[in-house]
C-alpha cells in the first residue's frame, strides 16, 4: 500500500495542472457516409483565375487548391509521419492526443516518439522519448476514438517546437487530418520514428491523427481555445512562420510577465460554419464544440470567430436554398454556443465578422446580414466580452473591404500583417482572472 501511495506521489500525472498547450481540430476530409453535407459548386466563369489566391470557404472558390508542398496524403502505407507543433505554454511533463474521429477503420500505430525539433525533418540529438499507451509502445486507435499517450516527464519550455513521429505499419490507411497545417510535415518509408533525420521523406503541410499536446504546468496556467474558420486557421499566412492570429496572441500573452501562463490552441477549420457541415471542411461548430473545446484540459476561455461562411456559402452559385442562413439563424447558433460554454463554466468572447467585399459572392444582402450579426455581437451583452475584428481590419475608405495592407490578395483572408492586427485587438486583461 505504501508503494502505491509513493507511486501516486511521483507520477507525472499527480504533480501540477494538465493544460492543452497545442491543438488542432480534426476535420471530415470526406463524408463518413453518403449525404454528410452539400457538395459545393465552383466559382462562376468570371471569378478570379485559378492561379490567383483563392478563399477556401468564406467567400471565394471553396474547392481545395493544389499547394506546394501538397496537402494531406489520402493514404499512409507502412510509413512514418513526422509533424511539428509549437507548445504555447511550458511544462514539466507531456502527453499526446491522437484522434481517429470520423468513422475510419481502426489504425494501428507501432511506434510513437516525441522530441525537440532541430531543422527540416531532423530532431534534436538526445531529445527523443518513446510514447506509450497503457504501458505499451504500440496501440490500436479505434474507430471514432481519441486516445492519450501515457504522461512522461519531459521539460517543455514555452514556445518550443516539438516533433511527434508515428509509424503506421499497415497498407492504405486513411488518416484523420487537419488539412491546413501551415507547418511542414514529412512522410517517410518504414519505421523511422526514432530516426534523428528522416531518410527519403516527402513533405506536406497537414496534421495526421495528431489532435493535441498537453503539458503539466503550474496551477495558475490555463488554456484559451480559438474556435473559428479559415481566418482563425491561418489560411493565407506564411507557412512555417507561425503567424496565424492565435499564435501571435499566444506570443503576446507569453511576453506579459505579470500574467499567469496562458496557452492558446487553434481550433480553426477552413470553411467551417456555425450551423451546418460541409463536405471537405469539417463538422459544424455546433457539432464539434464538445470535442474541440470542452474536452480540452484546463480550458477557461473560448474565443468564437465564426459565422462568415454561414453568410457567404448561401450566396454561392448553385447552392441549394436550404443551405442559406439568415442573421437570425446565426445569432441562434451563437446563443447555443454561449449556453454550452456557460454550462461548463467557460467565458466566451465573441468576435465581429470581417469583410468580404470584392469577392464573387459579395452582395448587398450578404453585407446587411454581416452588419446585423456584428451589431448583435457588439450590443447584445450575451458574450462575456467582444473583440471587434471588423474595426481592426476594415478599410476606412471602403468599410466592406479589408485594408489593402492586410489583404492576402483574395479580398477575405488577412495576410501576416492582418493577423498581427487581429492579435493586437485583444485586451490581454480579458485573460487575467
Amino acid at each position: 500500500m505504501e508503494e502505491l501511495r509513493e507511486n501516486s506521489r511521483t507520477s507525472p500525472a499527480s504533480q501540477g495542472n494538465w493544460i492543452a498547450t497545442w491543438g488542432t481540430a480534426q476535420q471530415l476530409a470526406q463524408p463518413a457516409e453518403p449525404g454528410g453535407g452539400p457538395q459545393l459548386p465552383g466559382p462562376p466563369d468570371d471569378a478570379p483565375p485559378a492561379g490567383a489566391p483563392a478563399a477556401d470557404a468564406s467567400a471565394q472558390d471553396p474547392t481545395p487548391q493544389p499547394a506546394e508542398p501538397p496537402g494531406a496524403p489520402t493514404k499512409v502505407s507502412a510509413q512514418t509521419v513526422r509533424m511539428v507543433a509549437r507548445a504555447t505554454v511550458g511544462g514539466t511533463a507531456v502527453r499526446v492526443a491522437l484522434s481517429n474521429s470520423f468513422g475510419y477503420p481502426p489504425v494501428r500505430i507501432d511506434a510513437a516518439q516525441i522530441a525537440r525539433h532541430d531543422s527540416g525533418a531532423a530532431i534534436r540529438a538526445g531529445s527523443a522519448r518513446e510514447l506509450t499507451f497503457g504501458g505499451r509502445g504500440a496501440v490500436v486507435l479505434p474507430t471514432g476514438a481519441q486516445i492519450y499517450s501515457d504522461p512522461i516527464e519531459y521539460d517543455v519550455p514555452a514556445q518550443t517546437d516539438l516533433v511527434v513521429s508515428l509509424y503506421i505499419p499497415d497498407e492504405n490507411v486513411t488518416p484523420t487530418t487537419h488539412e491546413v497545417g501551415l507547418r511542414t510535415a514529412w512522410l517517410a518509408p518504414g519505421n523511422q520514428a526514432a530516426t534523428q533525420n528522416l531518410q527519403n521523406a516527402t513533405r506536406f503541410q497537414s496534421y495526421l491523427w495528431l489532435a493535441g499536446i498537453d503539458v503539466l504546468a503550474q496551477p495558475t496556467a490555463a488554456t484559451i481555445v480559438a474556435f473559428g474558420d479559415s481566418i482563425t486557421d491561418g489560411a493565407a499566412t506564411t507557412p512555417d512562420a507561425d503567424t496565424p492570429w492565435p499564435s501571435l496572441l499566444a506570443r503576446r500573452l507569453a511576453a506579459q510577465q505579470d500574467l499567469p501562463p496562458r496557452a492558446v490552441i487553434n481550433m480553426g477549420i477552413a470553411g467551417n460554419r456555425v450551423l451546418r457541415e460541409t463536405d471537405g471542411f469539417g463538422a459544424s461548430a455546433l457539432a464539434r464544440f464538445d470535442r474541440d473545446v470542452l474536452a480540452r484540459p484546463s480550458v477557461r476561455w473560448v474565443v468564437l470567430s465564426e459565422g462568415g461562411n454561414d453568410i457567404c456559402f448561401g450566396f454561392m452559385p448553385g447552392m441549394p436554398q436550404s443551405e442559406r442562413a439568415t442573421a437570425e439563424d446565426i445569432i441562434a447558433g451563437y446563443r447555443m454556443l454561449i449556453g454550452r460554454a456557460h454550462l461548463h463554466g467557460l467565458r466566451i468572447i465573441g468576435c465581429t465578422l470581417t469583410q468580404f467585399g470584392g469577392t464573387f459572392v459579395f452582395t448587398a444582402e450578404g453585407e446587411r446580414m454581416r452588419q446585423d450579426v456584428n451589431r448583435w455581437i457588439r450590443s447584445s451583452g450575451e458574450f462575456d466580452a467582444v473583440v471587434d475584428l471588423d474595426a481592426a481590419t476594415r478599410d476606412p475608405a471602403a468599410p466592406t473591404k479589408l485594408r489593402t495592407e492586410f489583404d492576402s490578395g483574395d479580398n477575405i483572408h488577412p495576410n501576416d500583417a492582418g493577423n498581427k492586427a487581429i492579435a493586437e485587438a485583444f485586451d490581454l486583461e480579458l485573460f487575467r482572472g
